[in-house]
């Protein structure tokens, strides 16, 4: 599912709308925007949230530079575009990094909001960095919790410190900073209890902690999935505690995305990373102005870039071009694209980042099968070395062989070697785009996971 699919199939057919009429006039705005308003509303935006942005843009809107221009639908779409990533903070927000390490970053946040694994995350983001950092169990009372991140830390080889669940958080938070600093860690991560709900007791608590350790950063982990929820809790956490920045968790899953949009304008806090799937590395800063685009449904060519660049090894790249080039391209190379592919997160995500591909329409007119990459996988890695070589010596019996080995049925086998045999002429393709040949129309229906 892509990111805010329901409200972005609901903006993008308002402004397609609009494009196709050559002028426009304050009544055909005014109209553009009751539908915005009523989409917002809908994807659980603020009520004042609403209001204000759709005053700010009608403002705009209604002006000579858009009802004169040669395409007013396009500049009225420019303006909700910028006045949207304005609403989510304008740029990218990082975090506070100390001057003299360690960086402390505590926390916070209600229970089931899943801060324990984004605390993991976000270790594994430093990691990637350059940086050391540790991971502290400051949650003594959730049971397993203490367990939880240990088993995170290992997953990550984090190193996790732990004083069990008989000490106060505040000298657990105490002595990881002590710890911290005589094994050279540069970023600590603490991870602190939540409730249920806000209560008085939850507040003085982590009052405390920050009153002996003075994170650098205290930031926020609200479940994306409560809509109106995430941001009336954001807005109580700010006032009790005062926190420096916001975790959107489980966005990846969320067909409204209020909170996401909300949250800057009703605290004055920024978004600092989204959460977006279960896997550790599955944490993305927020910027808001991709964001804005992707809902819009202008793509997202940067982060698009990023994902490949770190899923990217140039090595096999030039590898890959050669055996093209030689027409060797065989089974194991196939798989190993798949690997790649998949290391960069769901194919409609991935797709929901091209410009012009983000309509969820288009998206289910191609059928993006991630369960077909776990499949391909069995039935490749059931060949012989000599199949996966030459896939030409694939006879009947060795079919049936396969697909009882891959657990599939002889007819997957056979829907994978011509799929295999038009992904290799497809691939020629493109290595031959640089010799003056033409790319095929119909790209994506020629590749294996569409179908």
């Amino acid at each position: 599912m892509s990111v805010f699919s329901g409200l972005a199939e609901k903006l993008q057919g308002t402004f397609k709308k609009l494009k196709g009429k050559g002028k426009l006039s304050e009544n055909d705005v005014s109209e553009a925007m009751r539908e915005v308003r009523l989409a917002l509303l809908e994807a659980d935006v603020n009520y004042k949230v609403v209001k204000d942005f759709v005053k700010r843009v009608k403002e705009r809107a209604v002006g000579q530079e858009v009802l004169q221009s040669l395409t007013p639908g396009q500049q009225v779409i420019k303006i909700v575009n910028e006045e949207l990533t304005e609403t989510m903070g304008g740029t990218q927000s990082k975090i506070n990094m100390a001057s003299k390490p360690p960086t402390i970053v505590m926390l916070v946040g209600l229970q089931g909001a899943g801060k324990t694994t984004t605390a993991g995350k976000l270790a594994n983001n430093f990691k990637k960095q350059g940086k050391s950092p540790l991971l502290v169990a400051g949650d003594i009372y959730r049971p397993a919790a203490i367990k939880q991140l240990q088993v995170v830390g290992k997953q990550i080889d984090v190193p996790v410190f732990s004083m069990g669940d008989k000490n106060s958080p505040v000298d657990i938070a105490k002595g990881a900073i002590e710890y911290g600093e005589s094994y050279n860690r540069d970023v600590i991560i603490i991870d602190t209890a939540g409730r249920l709900h806000i209560n008085e007791e939850l507040m003085n608590e982590l009052q405390d902690i920050k009153t002996t350790v003075e994170p650098h950063e205290i930031l926020l982990v609200v479940d994306s999935m409560t809509g109106q929820d995430a941001v009336n809790v954001a807005e109580t956490f700010n006032s009790q505690l005062g926190i420096d920045g916001v975790i959107l968790t489980k966005l990846d899953g969320d067909t409204r995305g209020g909170a996401a949009i909300s949250v800057k304008a009703v605290t004055g806090k920024p978004i600092k990373f989204a959460g977006m799937g279960e896997k550790l590395d599955a944490l993305e800063p927020f910027h808001p102005e991709r964001m804005a685009s992707r809902v819009l449904g202008m793509g997202d060519v940067l982060s698009l870039i990023e994902k490949a660049q770190a899923n990217y090894d140039a090595e096999k790249a030039k590898e890959l071009e050669q055996k093209l080039r030689k027409q060797e391209f065989t089974l194991d190379d196939f798989l190993e694209q798949l690997e790649q592919m998949k290391n960069m997160g769901p194919l409609d995500d991935i797709l929901g980042m091209i410009p012009g591909m983000g309509n969820a329409k288009q998206l289910k007119n191609l059928k993006v099968d991630d369960n077909q990459l776990v499949k391909t996988e069995a039935i490749i890695q059931s060949m012989t070395p000599g199949e996966r070589k030459d896939p030409a010596i694939i006879n009947g019996s060795r079919r049936k062989r396969i697909a009882r080995g891959s657990g599939t049925r002889i007819q997957d086998v056979n829907q994978l070697l011509k799929q295999f045999s038009q992904t290799k002429k497809l691939m020629k393709q493109f290595s031959d785009v640089e010799k003056g040949g033409k790319k095929k129309k119909g790209m994506f229906s020629q590749m294996p996971f569409f179908k």
